[in-house]
């Protein structure tokens, strides 16, 4: 029996290799592409009871944070949204939905996992009081059952960015 592999060009054997080592890889994107398109989401979700793979701070829904963060800021809404639109330029981030009244802000941006390319929707809305504003934020993954404390990171970063 004659090895029909063997008979190959250099070039085609390495781009056959290539094409196999880099398939797990393009079969998660196809599934991500048909599991998980984006879609708008104009209101606050909420975590599932016992979720692995969302957190969220504020609106009395505080789950899986890292630390515990007082919502209410000592800043203006639209001070606090531009530091928003700012993490989100600055990370490269897509954003997928935004609303304003002019003092009261809803902001829905995608982040991705580094390597696999996981979508997860973070969620920020911001209310204007007297005092400054009132935060929540939202983090979840889009699919799957775990995130590896990413969402919690996320809301660490976000957190950081905008007080």
């Amino acid at each position: 029996m004659v090895n029909g592999f063997a008979n190959f060009h250099f070039a085609t054997k390495a781009a056959l290799i290539a094409l196999l080592i880099a398939s797990p890889w393009l079969v998660v994107q196809v599934g991500i592409a048909i599991l998980g398109p984006d879609r708008e989401i104009t209101e606050m979700p909420v975590c599932a009871t016992n979720s692995g793979n969302c957190a969220h701070l504020g609106g009395g829904d505080d789950y899986r944070l890292n630390d515990i963060y007082p919502t209410s800021l000592n800043q203006s809404s639209s001070m606090v949204y531009e530091k928003l639109i700012e993490f989100v330029d600055s990370n490269d981030l897509e954003l997928i939905y935004e609303t304003t009244d002019a003092t009261n802000y809803h902001v829905h941006f995608v982040e991705t996992t580094k390597f696999w390319q996981f979508p997860d929707d973070v969620i920020v809305t911001i209310q204007s009081t007297d005092d400054g504003c009132i935060i929540e934020i939202h983090s979840e993954s889009r699919i799957g059952w775990g995130d590896l404390g990413l969402n919690p990171e996320r809301i660490d970063a976000i957190y950081s960015a905008l007080k």
